[in-house]
Order: structure tokens, then sequence, then C-alpha cells
């Protein structure tokens, strides 16, 4: 396992300029460097019975991969379904078209919503 990247974990507190584009990633990020994330990755992997490495290269490659937060939280299964609909709809071009495609996207939404509203709206 020689040929295996290292990583140290480190806290960082900034500076960063107020006017900085990515200020409120480095807010984030200072945020978070104050909580110790091995704690809760230590539990998970002797829970499940699998080295903490492991544990972390998944967190790390299943948050990086994803692309943004948005993609992290709805997966990629269903945004590519989501933007499956839509170029059904675009490539039928018709308005009958889009308008399943709205339904089918108001679904899933409603479903992602669903813990958060109970079943209201759902398949309405």
């Amino acid at each position: 396992m020689d040929d295996e990247p290292w990583v140290q974990l480190v806290r960082w507190s900034g500076p960063w300029d107020a006017d900085d584009r990515d200020a409120n990633l480095k807010a984030d990020i200072d945020l978070y460097s104050k909580v110790d994330p091995l704690t809760t990755v230590a539990r998970l992997a002797s829970a499940v019975d699998v080295p903490v490495g492991a544990v972390v290269r998944y967190v790390l490659a299943r948050w990086a991969s994803a692309g943004s937060e948005g993609l992290l939280a709805t997966g990629p299964s269903i945004v590519n379904r989501m933007w499956a609909a839509c170029e059904d709809a675009e490539g039928a071009g018709t308005d009958d078209a889009r308008l399943a495609a709205y339904r089918t996207l108001r679904d899933m939404v409603a479903w992602m919503r669903l813990p958060l509203e109970g079943d209201a709206g759902y398949g309405a």
C-alpha cells in the first residue's frame, strides 16, 4: 500500500478577504475545522467492520465525485432521471411532452420533499 495517498487533516481558520469569491466556502471550512471528523468515522468503521482509512476514502471520493452539494444531496441517479425527463420532452418538442416532463419532475421533487412535508402534494 505504499502507493496510497496520504493526507494530514489540519484545522484552518483563515484569514480570507470579505470580498473573496470563495468566502462562504472558507467560512464553512473554518466552522467544520473545529470538529474532529475521525470520532464519527471511527465509530462507523467499527460498526461495519472496515478500516477507518477505507471509510475516509469512501466519504472523500463520494463527496468529491458528486460535484456539488445539490448533487450530493440528491444523488446522481435522481439527477440523471430528472435530466432524462427534460431531454425526452425537448426531443419530442411538444407542449404535451413538456407538460409530462414537468409532472415527472414534480413527482420526483415531491418524493425528495416527502420527509419535510409528509405526503402533501405527492402524486397530485
